[in-house]
């Protein structure tokens, strides 16, 4: 290859390199048919547009004629895109595990010909850096390596493979009893923060899914130790700087235990799993400030990330090769722009200083006042926002990946989904509806899903998460609508998943499909990873099929999944949240029923006592009476009495008796605490 073809490509995070001197490829046959012709090694570089240290690597070392030279002499260089292939980062991340390295991006990957991991790195500076050796020795003694040391190369290979062989071939089946919930809940529960939240440590992602957990802990049990972890951690997410006061939206993490300094790229996944967990809690004790980061946020993914009707995947952390510099302020600014609007107390409530608290100016953080505070102060401090937001609307933007995934944008549509039945909130709903439509016209083939999408072109087709994410997110529509098209699009894909991603062998399913173009190995994840993996997703979906239909092929397949990953949970569960989750729905599930025109009031009214209460197992079946329920269902024959429309709460395949007033129902609904141990 003489020269760069990325300018061939659709991802941002690909363009950005097409300039490159380095001849980069995409991942595909012609590159690897070219490292094994010239029999090179291949060197793999992941990221994605929103990584800091990626682009600087990039003005670092690829924008080098120099180590560009050096790169193409001795190597196959490929560019992958993490979140158009998290296949292939999925599999060299834990390569590079397998080979000692912690992994992340940039993912720096020495491969043999046939694509197998010999060596691992990260970001490496052109130049030597706090005793890191510099790229371009790096690149020459690896490539030595690989022509002198063949049996330290084939160490490493087999290493990997072994590791591989653990991590996704092992059987893994096992029969779960006892109090499982309510152990792994206090294992977890002493990994977080007893005084900011979130896992301990110097730097703190937002855990979303463990959080849930933590809460779902909370609502089974009544313990208030765990109620309590859950607050600090939303609090301080909420109030921290973490959170973008001025334009909403919350960052991909914090560089601090307090959550006060982000690292500022904003990615959809954390804001979808974050308006869930953040509704769910709001639903039990209505607090405020839970309320208002909800709508702030979804303010923001509709004004900001939206891409014709769908949702861009990420907005990068640096402009001008500056991380953060769209989001500071210095005292200065503060004043100019608020100026005549009582400034001061602004710089009060969110800890403005001169001296600033990130390199000599400021992130905006309202830790340590009370939230809300007076209602004119709140109106007062809503119109400086706004006059803030203005200001900062003037300054060069960060870049915006644009690119559709199914996967990301099936979490936020079924997040929007929610949070407009909990906050009945018809715009959202409306939104939720209009993206799930672009996605199914954009990426969908017939009953298969692609996975990404950009500029009207499709990307690689679609992985387990994108069936998974959009399977969930049709079947929370149909609960949101009634609109049976959305449950049958549900069914059509969990029968998609079936076909072609289930493991016969071991169970569970694999990460790509068994039609899709070979890998060194085929992944079969149960850990969440930066978002839920699909078989813990699929675990609770499945579950909630069964309640719907009372088809006993889901119940089955439901237990299939849980029993294949069973045994990693007493050794990993703070890995594995969602499955978790997922096990409390298919253990303690119910479904309410409410058979009644779906334009009656009398309807909306039992709708709205089943949405006034936090029911995190619950399946919600809304169904005109003309439309008989499933022969087997519990429910099956239940109409509405005396010419009203009536509720039936089913669990266990039992019914209560018909309930015509929504106050009685949404009384039943309120189970009592009980004692932790019996989940």
């Amino acid at each position: 290859m003489s020269r760069n073809q990325l300018d061939q490509e659709t991802s941002p995070y690909l363009l950005l390199h097409k300039d490159n001197p380095v001849h980069w490829r995409a991942w595909g046959p012609e590159a690897l048919d070219e490292a094994q012709t010239t029999g090179k090694p291949i060197l793999l570089s992941i990221g994605f547009t929103a990584c800091h240290w990626c682009h600087v690597m990039n003005h670092e070392s690829f924008e080098d004629p120099e180590t560009a030279a050096l790169m193409n002499d001795l190597y196959v260089t490929i560019k992958v895109d993490r979140e158009e292939r998290p296949d292939l980062d999925q599999i060299y991340q834990a390569a590079a595990n397998a080979l000692g390295h912690g992994g992340g991006w940039p993912l720096t990957m020495f491969l043999t010909p046939n694509a197998e991991p010999y060596f691992a790195a990260a970001y490496l500076p052109k130049n030597e850096r706090n005793g890191q050796a510099p790229f371009k020795q790096v690149l020459v003694d690896i490539a030595n390596r690989y022509k002198e040391q063949p049996d330290t190369v084939a160490q490493a290979v087999a290493r990997v493979q072994q590791s591989y062989a653990l991590l996704w071939a092992r059987d893994l089946r096992a029969d779960l009893d006892g109090p499982i919930l309510d152990q792994v809940a206090i294992h977890v529960g002493q990994r977080f923060d007893v005084f900011y939240g979130g896992l301990l440590g110097t730097q703190k992602f937002p855990v979303p899914g463990l959080t849930e957990m933590l809460w779902r802990a909370y609502m089974r049990s009544g313990y208030i130790q765990f109620a309590t972890l859950v607050q600090q951690t939303l609090d301080h997410l909420c109030l921290g700087g973490v959170y973008d006061h001025v334009g909403g939206g919350f960052s991909r993490h914090s560089a601090d235990e307090r959550w006060v300094i982000p690292h500022f790229e904003k990615m959809l996944y954390d804001n979808a799993s974050l308006i869930d967990v953040l509704t769910l809690v709001w639903q039990h004790n209505r607090p405020p400030l839970y309320r208002a980061r909800v709508e702030e946020t979804i303010e923001w993914v509709l004004r900001d990330m939206m891409v014709e009707q769908a949702f861009a995947c990420s907005i990068d952390a640096d402009t001008d090769g500056e991380p953060g510099k769209y989001y500071i302020w210095s005292e200065a600014e503060i004043d100019a722009a608020l100026a005549g609007t009582f400034a001061q107390r602004f710089k009060e409530v969110y800890n403005v200083r001169r001296e600033g608290n990130f390199e000599g100016r400021n992130v905006l953080q309202r830790t340590g006042r009370p939230f809300p505070l007076a209602e004119a102060d709140e109106a007062l401090l809503k119109k400086q926002r706004e006059l803030l937001l203005a200001a900062r609307r003037k300054r060069p933007a960060p870049s915006r990946d644009d690119k559709i995934l199914a996967d990301w944008n099936g979490m936020m549509i079924a997040a929007l989904a929610n949070a407009a039945a909990a906050f009945r909130n018809a715009k959202w709903l409306t939104a939720a509806i209009n993206a799930f439509d672009f996605v199914v016209k954009a990426l969908g083939d017939g009953d298969r899903l692609y996975h990404s999408w950009r500029d009207g072109k499709r990307g690689h087709t679609g992985f387990a998460d994108d069936y998974a994410q959009m399977a969930r997110a049709a079947f929370i529509l149909w609960e949101a609508t009634a609109d049976r098209r959305y449950l049958a699009l549900a069914q059509k894909w969990v029968f998609v998943l079936n076909e072609h991603f289930w493991d016969s062998q071991l169970g569970g399913y694999f990460f790509t499909s068994d039609d899709s173009d070979p890998l060194i190995v085929r992944s079969r994840p149960v850990f969440d990873q930066n978002a839920p993996s699909a078989n813990g997703v699929m675990i609770a979906l499945l579950g909630r099929l069964y309640f719907t239909t009372a088809d006993q092929a889901y119940r089955d397949r439901c237990n299939a999944v849980i029993q294949a990953f069973s045994a990693e949970v007493n050794r990993v569960a703070i890995s594995m949240g969602t499955f978790i989750n997922s096990l409390e729905v298919a253990a303690l599930g119910q479904a309410v029923v409410i058979v009644g025109p779906l334009n009656h009031p009398k309807t909306h009214e039992l709708v709205s006592a089943v949405r006034g209460r936090c029911l995190p197992n619950l399946t919600l079946i809304v169904t005109d009476p003309s439309q008989a329920l499933p022969e087997g269902h519990p429910a099956a024959g239940k109409g509405m009495q005396n010419g009203q429309p009536t509720a039936y709460v089913c669990q266990r395949m039992t019914v209560t008796s018909p309930i015509t007033n929504p106050v009685t129902l949404s009384q039943m609904l309120q189970l009592p605490p009980r004692v932790a141990g019996n989940a």
